[in-house]
């Protein structure tokens, strides 16, 4: 089996690429800025090491991948966030030697500027909410006065560089002409840089995943988010495998054969009550729920891997439907925010507390893995622990005794 080096170890795709590749007999080499990673501490991950931080240090980053591939005889590189696949695309050339199976750096590009997208939806016929495209203040200006409220604020890109530093962005609500014109001027992506802002579509989150080989469709899988955080719309934190909405599934496959894709990709839809979904953006990488889809039987980093070292490809569509994936650390992250009434759907519409806590202290469901917690795997479970659950206690333990002063 040839090496593979697994960028951005700490996040949960990583872990879950890494624990499907590592039980296979892959050697799996885990990297990241820190020397302690999620997926390092994973019993598959056989060998480590740190980089220089991306967004502070490009060259490092490239010269010192560059440099552990040929001493370590890596192959292939899987990124795993979106400012690693572009600085790796980008500068494709430093690893010529080595496969990366994914788009060139120009596809990637036009897929992760939302900006870009929503105009190659439109094009395609393809479903999205009412957007406008606000270049400037001028542009604002106009259309405020025609806008429904609640809005959504979608920056052009989930991380702008600007002047050599990264700034990773988000998606802010404003349900009136002072919220927005507040956003504005608060975030300078929004202010200094292009944006959509969009109708508000209460719906549920479907989403399309897919694997392709130069165009021609590998393997595919859906889900649907139960939980999210934030409780507003965010990432998914409790999720379950579902059939295909068949109207997103053709509008995903119409904007990824249009782009001759290669590789993976997550395509994200809003679907109403009606059952019409609309396009919010697209993953061109690895997605954070990639767990799920392995559970369910669709293992997307085993399927790359072969594609990229020229193995026949253990292809299919078929998954198990009705299994849930759990990211334990993000659930309660999230449901300390609907205690204190945090960052909720616009409207201000809170989840019963109640019924919040019921939900979160069910760990009995039959159908419900944890994510990080394997029996077979369970250091990274404690990793994740010890990182994040004292830090989000402190500061839900803050907003409350703040919430209690004030009142």
């Amino acid at each position: 089996m040839e090496k593979i080096l697994i960028l951005d170890g700490n996040t949960r795709s990583a872990l879950a690429a890494t624990r499907s590749l590592g039980r296979r007999g892959v050697p799996v080499v885990v990297a990241d800025a820190t020397k302690r990673t999620l997926a390092g501490a994973s019993k598959f991950c056989r060998e480590s090491f740190c980089y220089p931080a991306l967004t502070a240090n490009l060259q490092g980053f490239l010269s010192t991948v560059k440099a552990e591939c040929a001493e370590r005889r890596i192959r292939v590189i899987f990124p795993m966030t979106e400012v690693s696949m572009e600085a790796v695309l980008k500068h494709r050339e430093e690893f010529e030697d080595l496969e990366l199976p994914f788009v060139d750096f120009g596809t990637f590009e036009a897929m992760t500027d939302k900006w870009n997208l929503m105009r190659m939806a439109q094009r395609l016929n393809i479903v999205i909410p009412q957007t406008h495209f606000i270049g400037d203040a001028r542009s604002l200006e106009r259309v405020a006065p025609t806008l429904k409220f609640p809005v959504v604020l979608k920056p052009y890109r989930s991380m702008i560089w600007t002047n050599g530093n990264c700034t990773g962005t988000s998606v802010k609500y404003a349900e009136s002409v002072h919220e927005l014109e507040r956003a504005v001027a608060q975030y300078e992506y929004f202010g200094h840089k292009p944006f959509l802002l969009q109708e508000y579509v209460a719906g549920q989150a479907h989403g399309i995943f897919a694997l392709y080989d130069r165009g021609k469709l590998v393997a595919s899988f859906a889900h649907r988010r139960l939980r999210e955080n934030p409780p507003s719309g965010g990432v998914s934190v409790l999720c379950e495998s579902v059939e295909r909405n068949p109207e997103a599934w053709r509008m995903a496959r119409t904007l990824l054969e249009n782009l001759r894709w290669h590789g993976v990709a997550m395509v994200e839809f809003k679907v109403t009550e009606n059952g019409r979904p609309y396009l919010m953006e697209v993953n061109a990488r690895f997605w954070g729920s990639l767990q799920l889809a392995i559970d369910a039987g669709v293992d997307f980093p085993w399927l790359l891997y072969q594609m990229a070292t020229g193995r026949e490809v253990d292809a299919g569509d078929r998954y198990a439907t009705g299994v849930r994936s759990r990211w334990l650390m993000g659930d309660l992250a999230r449901f300390c925010k609907v205690l204190v009434g945090n960052e909720l759907s616009p409207g201000g519409r809170s989840p019963e507390r109640t019924r919040a806590i019921l939900q979160f202290l069910n760990f009995l469901d039959p159908k419900t893995r944890c994510e990080e917690r394997r029996w077979h795997d369970f250091k990274p479970f404690f990793f994740q622990v010890a990182r994040f659950a004292p830090q989000w206690f402190s500061k839900t333990i803050g907003r409350v005794l703040k919430r209690s002063l004030e009142n």
